[in-house]
């Protein structure tokens, strides 16, 4: 079997650290915040390159946590890239505005400047920049859209830890950024967690008293917040894996070049493209085909699995109905049913992804 991920492999790859790690929040009873969460932000900080981090309870109150903390004008509009997971949208909606889907580079999969512009309106206050499967987006060309129009960036990293832009870390070039670290991501806790980013000293301090309760002292709450803090075992074993980041996302880079060299020219098989200013850390290694499901179907038959990232792109799901975008002619709405994402991580030798590119290729033989 070669499996599309194995967190138990990684675990026994560093399973003294993370063994001690969670020892040690059991020794101190620092189970909600508190010193390992602290510990937790600072290095997240310096590797983000300084800025401000703030950790709660998962990826998608991260969003909506980063939303409420800018204060834009109520019920206006953010755009969101059509083909990512829903938690980018529906943070947006919950959070009390209203999503606007724009279209994707069919390349790179993120969201283009162009597309933008075509979804812009008098209401449009932020735009979404989803560094999708770990490609960071053009973040030039999208500050300038923003720049012109008034418009708040808010980065979603969820799948880019350690992904660059011109040198520049995802992160650390929108107003805001958030992070998740599900398990199953380059940089996963063992359970939810999540954290925000920004250089802004009073927008962190925004979003952390929104993160807990309205409050920065204990019974001291400036206005009523939410629950949505770094528990103490996430953030030690994040403590015990951001050393060993940079190490696997260097595998990811060479198993998807591994995968480009041996798929290059197959026919009816289209593989990703890394712009020449990215850095892309690879969480997702997805392909395209006409016959996505038999192929899916022909590996998994052989033990490769795979995954689809995403089946139904989201202005055509039945959350975003009202919305009325899913008959637009956008090149996310037509290509879900043809991506297919292969096996990437560091758990996999050259001799499975060997196999995987045999697999493939006979397949279209």
């Amino acid at each position: 079997m070669i499996k599309f991920a194995d967190l138990y492999s990684q675990y026994q790859s560093i399973k003294p650290q993370i063994d001690a790690a969670i020892a040690a929040v059991i020794r101190d009873a620092a189970f909600i915040s508190g010193r390992y969460a602290k510990v937790f932000e600072g290095e997240f900080s310096a590797f983000l390159g300084g800025s401000h981090c703030i950790g709660v309870g998962n990826g998608t109150d991260a969003i909506e946590i980063a939303i409420e903390a800018l204060k834009l004008p109520a019920g206006s509009e953010i755009i969101v890239p059509a083909n990512t997971f829903i938690a980018s949208s529906e943070a947006v909606t919950r959070s009390g505005y209203r999503v606007v889907f724009a279209d994707v580079d069919p390349g790179c999969y993120t969201i283009t400047a162009d597309a933008v512009l075509r979804k812009l309106s008098p209401r449009t206050s932020a735009v979404m920049a989803v560094h999708l499967y770990g490609h960071p987006c053009d973040m030039d060309a999208l500050d300038d859209v923003a720049s012109r129009h008034g418009l708040q960036i808010i980065e979603d990293c969820a799948q880019a830890h350690g992904a660059r832009y011109k040198g520049r870390q995802v992160g650390t070039i929108g107003r805001v950024a958030t992070f998740s670290f599900y398990p199953g991501k380059n940089l996963g806790a063992f359970g939810d967690a999540g954290a925000i980013a920004t250089m802004d000293a009073d927008l962190a301090a925004r979003a952390r008293k929104i993160a807990n309760h309205g409050r920065i002292g204990k019974y001291d709450h400036e206005f009523e917040g939410r629950n949505s803090r770094l528990d103490g075992l996430q953030a030690a074993v994040l403590s015990a894996k951001l050393p060993f980041l940079c190490k696997w996302t260097a595998r990811r880079v060479e198993i998807a070049e591994r995968y480009t060299e041996g798929l290059r020219g197959i026919p009816d098989l289209i593989l990703p493209v890394r712009m020449p200013w990215a850095y892309q850390v690879y969480h997702l290694f997805v392909v395209r085909t006409s016959r996505r499901d038999a192929l899916k179907e022909y590996l998994a038959a052989r033990g490769i699995e795979c995954g689809v990232h995403y089946p139904i792109a989201l202005p055509r799901l039945a959350a975003y109905e009202y919305l009325a975008q899913a008959s637009e002619a956008m090149f996310a709405n037509e290509a879900a049913g043809s991506l297919l994402s292969l096996p990437i991580g560091e758990h996999l030798s050259n001799a499975d992804i060997d196999e995987v590119i045999d697999a493939v290729s006979r397949f279209f033989v």
